[in-house]
C-alpha cells in the first residue's frame, strides 16, 4: 500500500465477506430477500462478490436504478421521493418493481408500470431515529403515506409496501417494538399484500446481534401475513469494511496537537459533519493525542481525535475507520481537493487500485 498515493479508500474483502455471510444466513433462515441499498454503497467493483449473497438492489433515483440493473442484476427495486415526467419511462425500463412515495405519484404514474409490481411507501409515524435530520417520522414528513384509509383506497393498485423506520438500530427489542406497532395499525392492509420491504437501518451484522431471534421474527411476520419480506441493508452490508488512507501534511499545536491530512470530512466523509460524528482513529493504547484535521478552508473540517503510539510527523500515514457507508456515494470536489482513489484489499492481502480521479474529472464535473 505504500506505493499507492494517498488519499484513497481501502475496502477489505475479508471484512466484507464476514458481513455477506451473515446476510446470506439471514436469507436462508428467515426467508427474507436482501437488497443492497445503493444510496449507502454503490462501488460496483465489488458487485460480482456481493451478488452471490444478495438478491439485488434498491434505489432512490434513476441513476441508481440503472446502476443496479446494469451492474448488479437480480431484483432491481425502483423508489424515488418524486419521479419526473421525463424519467419515468426509463425508470420502469430498468426495474423489476416500482415503488411510489405518495398516492398522488401512484395515481400519476402507475399506468406506466407495464405490468410490473407496484408498491407504495408506508410511513407508520414511528421510528428509531433520534436525529431529526434523518427521522422519516418527523413532523410534516414528506416520506410516504401514513393514513390507513387512504392506503386502503388504492390497495387494489399495489402489491406491496416499503417501510423505512429504522436507523442504526442495533436493538432487536426496539425493532420488534416498531414492527409490532406497524402490525397493530396496518395489519388489515398487510394481509392484502404480496410483499413488504422493511427497509434498512437494522444493524444485524453488528457483533453480538441476536441473528437467530431476528430471523425468527422475520419468518413469523412473513407467515402471519403471507408476504415476501425484503430487507434493504446499506450500512449493515459494509460495516467496518473500509478505511480512508491519508497522509500527514503538517503538524501544529494550538492548545491541542493538530495533524493536518490530505483529505477532508466535507469532501470525503461528509456524514461526519452532517451527523456531528467523529471517525475511529489511532490506537487506544497510544500516549500521543492528536486532533486529525482535513485540508479544506472549512474551520470545522475535523475527522476527530485519536491517540497514537508515537508523535506524528509529516509523511506519516493514518487510517480513518468506517469509510464505506455514505462516503464514496457522497464524495465531492469541495475546495478542489484531490478525490481519493478507490482500492480493494483482496483476501490474499494484495491491494489493487480500481479507480483514480484526476484534474480532468474535477473540470468535467463543472462547466
Amino acid at each position: 500500500m505504500q506505493n499507492i498515493r494517498t488519499p484513497f479508500y481501502l475496502i477489505d474483502k475479508k471484512a466484507l465477506q464476514r458481513n455477506l455471510e451473515i446476510i446470506d444466513y439471514v436469507r436462508k433462515q428467515s426467508g427474507a430477500k436482501v437488497l443492497l441499498a445503493l444510496k449507502c454503497f454503490a462501488t460496483w467493483s465489488l458487485f460480482d462478490m456481493m451478488r452471490k449473497y444478495m438478491d439485488g438492489t434498491t434505489s432512490s433515483s434513476l441513476h441508481e436504478v440503472k446502476l443496479g440493473y446494469q451492474k448488479f442484476g437480480g431484483e432491481t427495486h425502483a423508489y424515488s421521493v418524486a419521479y419526473a415526467d421525463e424519467e419515468i419511462e426509463e425508470v420502469v425500463a430498468n426495474c423489476d418493481k416500482i415503488i411510489f412515495n405518495s398516492i398522488s405519484q401512484l395515481k400519476r404514474y402507475a399506468g406506466h408500470a407495464k405490468g410490473k409490481p407496484v408498491g407504495l411507501r408506508l410511513n407508520p409515524g414511528v421510528s428509531v431515529s433520534g436525529f431529526d435530520l434523518a427521522d422519516p417520522a418527523r413532523k410534516f414528513s414528506r416520506l410516504g403515506e401514513g393514513d390507513a384509509d387512504r392506503i386502503l383506497s388504492v390497495i387494489d393498485q399495489i402489491s406491496g409496501v416499503m417501510i423505512h423506520n429504522n436507523c442504526e438500530n442495533d436493538q432487536l427489542s426496539r425493532f420488534d417494538e416498531l414492527l409490532s406497532q406497524v402490525e397493530e395499525r396496518y395489519g388489515h392492509i398487510l394481509e392484502r399484500l404480496e410483499w413488504v420491504s422493511l427497509g434498512g437501518g437494522i444493524s444485524f451484522t453488528a457483533e453480538g446481534y441476536p441473528v437467530d431471534d431476528f430471523c425468527q421474527r422475520l419468518r413469523e411476520f412473513s407467515e402471519k401475513y403471507g408476504v415476501q419480506v425484503y430487507l434493504e441493508p446499506g450500512e449493515a452490508t459494509v460495516r467496518h469494511t473500509a478505511t480512508l488512507e491519508v497522509s500527514v501534511l503538517d503538524v501544529a499545536f494550538n492548545g491541542k496537537h493538530l495533524a493536518i491530512v490530505d483529505a477532508s470530512t466535507e469532501a470525503h466523509m461528509l456524514d461526519l459533519l452532517i451527523y456531528r460524528e467523529t471517525a475511529p482513529l489511532g490506537d487506544a493504547e497510544g500516549q500521543y493525542e492528536y486532533m486529525v484535521c482535513g485540508k479544506t478552508c472549512l474551520a470545522g473540517d475535523i475527522f476527530g481525535e485519536g491517540r497514537f503510539k508515537r508523535p506524528l510527523q509529516v509523511g506519516d500515514r493514518i487510517s480513518i475507520g468506517d469509510a464505506a457507508g455514505y462516503t464514496m456515494v457522497k464524495k465531492n470536489w469541495f475546495n478542489g481537493v484531490n478525490m481519493p482513489s478507490i482500492a480493494i484489499k483482496e483476501t490474499d492481502g494484495s491491494v489493487r487500485v480500481v479507480r483514480e480521479f484526476s484534474f480532468d474529472d474535477y473540470v468535467n464535473s463543472l462547466s
